[in-house]
């Protein structure tokens, strides 16, 4: 019996196999965020052949300020529509479900890049990278809320099948969410609610935005692993909250300093952080991390530990990767 070649099927969404391409980021749009034929024909060869049931392409950012790095991917006006059109459609073609990740760097940035003095929750260096922050006010929450609202609708413009908000890897929702980065004193800080208050006002705004059919999937750094970060404790409480809001899929991952931890090694070596979201949502949870072979991915779906496999790496490095491992899959029917 095979558990990656089995179909997901959801009230929003329906994959016809249980193996994801995550998000990773090439860096190579143009200077201005819009897709160039490098970065379509880079999906184009991931999606050959529709061995992948779905594809999150690369983290975008929805405003200027929230630009990560240079040549990263922009959703954050019109004029970035038609090249993303190109990035579904590619995508797409053979049967691939393709889902966009939007993002604000927040802190994880430096002036030059974003163009301004990096925004944060608070004055606070984020411990991964970037410049030192200035303090976000309310009404800068209010303009990154209708940020992401408006991206969300470019994406579904685009043709896209569903689109991630991305809380995890020390970006912006993860800053708001880390007692690591986040010291205030309003509605935005301090107990766990105020610390998810942006996550669940982006969710509301982004089914706004796209209607209650398209999917939202919310990319969760379900540990910051770093003294005195968020816990998966933390994390358990957030998804069950995450679900109410609309939240249709729940993609874990960890790390403040990126998903690439010192001292977390191994294979899935978030699989524990995954099983245990799992067991208190009803929907479904990708899991991604240190996943390089089939065997180790149908292990994990067949004991529980997610319903989806992100593998990154592999599929980055050998586009044949996916190939092989449906193929390999097909012979345990």
């Amino acid at each position: 019996m095979s558990y990656l070649l089995k179909q997901l099927k959801t009230e929003t969404l329906e994959l016809h196999n249980r193996l994801v391409f995550p998000p990773m980021a090439t860096e190579t749009a143009d200077k201005d965020g819009k897709a160039k034929d490098s970065i379509i024909n880079y999906y184009k060869e991931k999606a050959k052949g529709g061995y992948i049931g779905l594809v999150i392409i690369e983290h975008s950012y929805v405003s200027p300020s929230g630009k990560a790095s240079h040549n990263q991917l922009s959703v954050c006006d019109n004029s970035t529509i038609d090249g993303l059109k190109k990035i579904a459609g590619v995508i797409q073609k053979n049967g691939t479900k393709a889902i966009m990740q939007l993002n604000h760097a927040g802190s994880a940035t430096t002036s030059e890049v974003a163009g301004n003095v990096p925004v944060a929750p608070s004055p606070i260096k984020n411990p991964r990278k970037g410049d030192m922050p200035r303090e976000l006010s309310l009404q800068e929450i209010n303009d990154i809320i209708t940020a992401f609202h408006d991206a969300a609708l470019r994406v579904k413009k685009s043709g896209f099948d569903g689109v991630e908000i991305h809380s995890a890897h020390g970006y912006l929702l993860n800053q708001f969410y880390s007692p690591l980065t986040n010291k205030r004193k309003d509605e935005y800080g301090g107990s766990l609610h105020n610390r998810i208050r942006l996550h669940l006002q982006i969710i509301e705004s982004v089914r706004d935005a796209v209607g209650k059919n398209f999917p939202i999937l919310l990319r969760l750094g379900a540990s910051d692993f770093i003294e005195g970060g968020t816990t998966l404790d933390d994390s358990i409480t957030a998804a069950i909250e995450f679900e109410k809001a609309g939240v249709n899929v729940l993609d874990i991952s960890g790390g403040f300093c990126g998903y690439i931890i010192p001292g977390l090694s191994g294979k899935a070596y978030f699989s524990p952080l995954s099983m245990a979201v799992r067991k208190v949502v009803s929907i479904p949870v990708l899991l991604t991390g240190g996943i390089t072979d089939v065997d180790m991915a149908e292990n994990l779906l067949s004991k529980g530990a997610a319903d989806l496999i992100g593998v990154g790496r592999a599929i980055y490095k050998d586009s044949e990767w996916a190939e092989h491992a449906i193929k390999k899959s097909k012979a345990l029917l």
